[in-house]
C-alpha cells in the first residue's frame, strides 16, 4: 500500500475508537440510570465509571499481552462480543452490582481490547508521524461522548426506564460495527511503511523490554505525570452534567447535554493538537503545554463557581477536554519515542495503566460533592494535581 493508502486504515481505526470510546459517556448515561434510581448517591454511580476505567485498563494491559500470541482481528471479536453482554446485562440492571458487572467490568474490558487494537497496529503505518496519527485516531475516541451521548439522548425519551432499550441498541451496535470494522486491521508488511523521522526517534535507537522499561527512573516520572493530567479531565468528566446544572439550572436538557459533549470534543481536538505540537515541538515543550491548559481549566471553572456564569462553565469545559487530551497523546507517542517501537503493543498498555489510579478521581469528585454538598473541594484537589504535575515534569528527561 502507498504512503497515502494507509490513511484508509487509520480511517478504520478511527470509526472503532468512536465506539470504544463510550466510556467517556458516563455523565450523560448516568444522570439517566441515576434519575431511576435515587437512592444511589453520586459517589456510588461514580464508582461505575472508576470501575469501567480500571477495566479498560487491564482490558489493553491483557490485549497487549495477546497480541504476539493471537490475530489482532481476535482482539476485535473479543471487544464486540464484551461491548454486546456488557449493554445487555447493563440494560437489565436493578441494583449496583449488576451495573458494575455490566458497564463497568465487561463494557471496560471491550472498550481497552479495541483501543489497543487500535493503537498499535494503525501506529505502525506511520512511523514518520507518530504524535499526528496518535492524536487522530485517540480525536475519534475523546470525542465519542458527544456523538454518542447526543445520540443518547436525542432517542432515549424522558421516562422511567427508557435508557434500557436504548442501551441494548447500543450494544448491538456497537459489536455489529467493530466486528464489521476487523476485517480492515492487520499491520504493514516489510517497506510499506515510511521511515520514522528524526524527532519521532528517541531513546538511542533502542527497543526496551517491558521490564527494561518499568526500571528507568523516568518512566514512573512520566507515569505520574499522566496519573495528575488525565485526574483533572477525568474529576471533571464524571461530573460535568451535574457541575453545569448546577450553574445553570435553567438550561435545557439538550443545551446541557450538548455542553457536557464540549469536554469530550475538545479532549479529541486536544488529541490531534498536542500529536500536532509533539511532531513538530518535542515532547517538553507539549507537556508543558498540556500542564498549563490543566491548570488554566481549574482557575476558570473556579471563576464559572464563585460568579455563577454559565458561559465561564461553556469555556472551563473546553480547556479541560483540550488539556485532558494530552496525557493520552502523550502516553503514546512517547512511550513510542522513548522505548522503541518493538515491545509498543504492550509497553502502551503498561503507561495506560495510569488511568487506574487516575480513573478514582471522579470517585473522589462524587464523595467530595456528597460530603460537601459544592464543587469547592473538588476544584481544589483538581488545583494540586495541575500544581504537582509541573512539579514532576521538570526532572522528566527524554533518553530512559
Amino acid at each position: 500500500m502507498n504512503k497515502n493508502g494507509r490513511w484508509f486504515y487509520g480511517l478504520a481505526g478511527f470509526i472503532v475508537l468512536i465506539f470504544a470510546g463510550f466510556v467517556y459517556g458516563w455523565s450523560v448515561y448516568g444522570a439517566s440510570i441515576g434519575a431511576d434510581f435515587p437512592e444511589w448517591s453520586k459517589a456510588q454511580l461514580s464508582l461505575t465509571f472508576t470501575i469501567c476505567m480500571a477495566c479498560f485498563c487491564l482490558g489493553s494491559f491483557l490485549a497487549g499481552n495477546l497480541s504476539k500470541r493471537l490475530n489482532v482481528r481476535v482482539n476485535i471479536y473479543v471487544s464486540a462480543g464484551l461491548f454486546l453482554a456488557g449493554f445487555l446485562i447493563a440494560s437489565r440492571a436493578e441494583s449496583l452490582f449488576v451495573l458494575y458487572a455490566g458497564y463497568g467490568v465487561l463494557g471496560g474490558f471491550g472498550s481497552g481490547f479495541a483501543y489497543n487494537a487500535v493503537m498499535s497496529t494503525i501506529t505502525k503505518w506511520f512511523p514518520d508521524k507518530p504524535g499526528l496519527i496518535s492524536g487522530m485516531l485517540l480525536m475519534g475516541f475523546g470525542s465519542s461522548s458527544l456523538m454518542l451521548g447526543s445520540v443518547f439522548t436525542a432517542v432515549t425519551p424522558a421516562q422511567t426506564g427508557a435508557w434500557r432499550a436504548t442501551f441494548l441498541v447500543m450494544g448491538i451496535i456497537t459489536a455489529a460495527v467493530l466486528a464489521a470494522s476487523s476485517f480492515f486491521f492487520k499491520p504493514p508488511s516489510p517497506g510499506t511503511a515510511p521511515a520514522g523521522t528524526a524527532k519521532a526517534k528517541s531513546g538511542g535507537g533502542r527497543d526496551y523490554s517491558p521490564a527494561e522499561m518499568v526500571r528507568t527512573p523516568y518512566f514512573w516520572l512520566f507515569f505520574l505525570w499522566a496519573i495528575l493530567i488525565s485526574g483533572i479531565g477525568l474529576a471533571v468528566i464524571s461530573q460535568a452534567k451535574v457541575f453545569a446544572s448546577g450553574i445553570g439550572p435553567d438550561v435545557g436538557g439538550g443545551v446541557l447535554t450538548f455542553v457536557v459533549g464540549l469536554v469530550s470534543v475538545c479532549n479529541g481536538l486536544g488529541r490531534l493538537l498536542f500529536g500536532w505540537l509533539f511532531d513538530k515541538l518535542g515532547w517538553r515543550t507539549t507537556m508543558i503545554t498540556v500542564n498549563g491548559a490543566g491548570f488554566f481549566s481549574v482557575i476558570i471553572l473556579f471563576a464559572a463557581l464563585i460568579s455563577g456564569q454559565f458561559w465561564l462553565v461553556v469555556l472551563g469545559f473546553i480547556v479541560t477536554g483540550i488539556s485532558y487530551g494530552g496525557a493520552p497523546t502523550m502516553c503514546s507517542a512517547v512511550i513510542g519515542g522513548f522505548f522503541g517501537r518493538k515491545n509498543y503493543p504492550v509497553n502502551f498498555s503498561i503507561i495506560n495503566m495510569n488511568l487506574l489510579a487516575a480513573s478514582f478521581s471522579g470517585t473522589l469528585a462524587g464523595a467530595l460533592y456528597d460530603a460537601s454538598g459544592g464543587y469547592t473541594t473538588t476544584l481544589i484537589a483538581i488545583g494540586c494535581s495541575a500544581a504537582a504535575a509541573f512539579a514532576v515534569l521538570f526532572f522528566i528527561r527524554e533518553r530512559a
